[in-house]
């Protein structure tokens, strides 16, 4: 990697130094994003539903059309696993002087924004689908698990632009969230999660000792009373209650009843089925990303006062594998989007003393659904993490005992 120096130039679009008060050369090479137009292959998966489509034109009739249903799943948790093994990882950084230039390249943005209206077209077309083609329960199924990913990997964008200053991006991101029922996840994630993240109190920091299959209705149950509880003591400070449209919750649960029905308007009860299980499965998504990401880290209390301490690079788990990076926007750089919850995507950098998963996010979630898989491979660099000392890490309460007992003496002595 090469960068400039503080004064040389800013680099134009394409990272050519710009002639800067010194006089550089523009012809002068500075730091390219080397995913720059990688970027865009995010867009592929918003576009599934189209390529479902084309599919069925393609195959009706043979064995691969009833495949073709299923391509989301196939693309998301086969062909990104295989990308990533194939291609590895990048841990570059952009150099710091670059960072704001980085960030205000609107080209990163409509990258973010055009996901938007493929992915409700997607959907239009994809209820089209289920209520027009003569289709089996199981190409069924496969349809709304595919729309079901998109819909999951869609709360990633909204959670990219829900951190955002600018008000029409928090806003779009609302319009993101919708398509889940999930619109609560906006005021729990910022006002929620990143203030207790890697803590016992947090709903979506998963423990030792807790299944994804435990973790799942806690994290589920406990970001909703959580995002209600936070609106409700944000109104009584106005001196209102929660029972309005005020209410950010509210507002949003209601942005997904007008999306849900004007689909039933449009296409007949007949497409709820398929509303409701992409929905289902696309928080489900999310909260196993959830599960994986800040498994186990804890932040330890201050000697002073006995509070946390502030999140550090430390309580989340990273992955730098290029792939599933480009299709999730950077998320797996998750100890910087800690540390800068507003910094953009594109400028996220890696930290060496960031805990390291084995694999990338689309081959992680598949272990966090096999439990012995997932421990086996995960409690061991863990315990690695914390140098063998066990009761560092943020330990599922009815597990404590068994978990110490199950990592030797020293832990138990501890």
């Amino acid at each position: 990697m090469t960068s400039v120096a503080a004064g040389q130039g800013v680099p134009d679009g394409n990272g050519q130094a710009a002639s800067g008060n010194d006089g550089a050369s523009r012809d002068e090479v500075s730091w390219r994003d080397p995913k720059r137009y990688a970027w865009m292959l995010g867009l592929v998966v918003p576009a599934i539903p189209f390529l479902i489509w084309l599919g069925y034109q393609s195959w009706e009739g043979t064995w691969a059309m009833h495949l073709v249903w299923w391509m989301a799943p196939i693309v998301v948790f086969g062909l990104i696993p295989l990308l990533d093994l194939i291609i590895g990882t990048d841990g570059e950084n952009p150099p710091d002087e670059l960072i704001e230039w980085l960030e205000n390249d609107r080209y990163y943005r409509w990258i973010l924004y055009l996901f938007l209206p493929i992915q409700y077209a997607g959907l239009v077309l994809a209820c089209w689908m289920w209520t027009t083609y003569d289709m089996t329960w199981f190409d069924r199924l496969g349809l709304a698990i595919s729309v079901g990913v998109v819909a999951g990997i869609g709360i990633n964008t909204a959670h990219e632009l829900g951190h955002k200053k600018v008000e029409y991006e928090r806003w779009l991101a609302r319009v993101a969230l919708a398509q889940t029922f999930y619109g609560h996840f906006f005021i729990e994630h910022n006002r929620g999660h990143h203030v207790r993240v890697a803590t016992p109190e947090d709903p979506a920091s998963s423990r030792v000792g807790e299944s994804f299959y435990r973790f799942w209705p806690r994290t589920v149950s406990g970001s909703l009373r959580s995002a209600w509880a936070l609106e409700k003591k944000r109104l009584a400070r106005s001196n209102r209650g929660p029972w309005t449209l005020r209410n950010d919750v509210l507002s949003a649960w209601l942005m997904s009843v007008v999306l849900y029905g004007a689909l039933i308007a449009a296409f007949g009860w007949e497409v709820l089925p398929m509303l409701l299980i992409q929905a289902f499965f696309g928080f489900s998504l999310l909260e196993v990303v959830n599960y994986l990401e800040h498994y186990g880290l804890l932040r330890q209390r201050t000697a002073k006062g006995g509070r946390y301490e502030r999140p550090t690079a430390r309580h989340s788990w990273n992955s730098n594998n290029v792939v599933t990076n480009v299709f999730l926007y950077h998320l797996q750089r998750h100890s910087d989007h800690h540390a800068n919850p507003t910094r953009r995507y594109q400028a996220l950098r890696d930290y060496e003393e960031a805990p390291q998963l084995p694999a990338g996010y689309a081959t992680m979630i598949l272990l966090a659904l096999i439990p012995p898989l997932w421990r086996k491979v995960m409690d061991k660099r863990l315990l690695a993490h914390y140098n063998g000392d066990i009761t560092k890490a943020n330990i599922h309460p009815p597990k404590r005992d068994k978990v110490l007992a199950r990592y030797g003496a020293k832990a138990a002595s501890a």
